[in-house]
């Protein structure tokens, strides 16, 4: 295989993905909309990695987790716009910068704000997603809710 194909072949599941994000937050997004327009980009052990700092932080593991995650995330932001995404490098190991503008729910408060993610896509499929927000406790304090109790287990699933 060549490099070439790898860095299309990175590039087309990760514009699906970012494509089917946006028709899942259309379609009302966690609680709304289904899973399944997600699902076929993520391998079935992927993992994403949150910063603890955050209102749904620590690691989600597989479908069911990524599930849980939107679901928990939904009910912290009201509106998370991903407003511009560039590719910094493409691979295996992809980097991708997202500017974002996003409503939290219990306080209203609005943010700008950029998130670096390292993605991970082996054999089509997306295996690891590590978000780096640039400010987690501007958002933490923005969104002002406490831990949920289920998010002591959350490392588990």
């Amino acid at each position: 295989m060549t490099a070439s194909f790898e860095t299309d072949s990175v590039t087309a599941v990760l514009t699906g993905m970012y494509a089917a994000e946006a028709e899942y937050l259309a379609a009302g997004g966690p609680g709304a909309a289904s899973f399944d327009l997600l699902a076929p980009f993520f391998a079935p052990d992927v993992v994403l990695h949150q910063a603890d700092a955050l209102p749904y932080g620590g690691t989600w593991r597989g479908h069911p987790g990524m599930e849980r995650f939107f679901l928990e995330m939904g009910q912290v932001w009201e509106s998370f716009e991903m407003t511009e995404q560039t590719f910094l490098a493409v691979g295996e190991t992809t980097v991708v910068l997202t500017q974002v503008r996003a409503r939290a729910r219990a306080t209203g408060r609005e943010l700008a704000f950029p998130i670096l993610q390292t993605i991970k896509v082996k054999d089509g499929w997306i295996t690891e997603v590590r978000p780096f927000y640039w400010d987690t406790e501007a958002v933490a304090n923005a969104c002002a809710s406490p831990a949920s109790p289920a998010s002591a287990d959350r490392n588990r699933r």
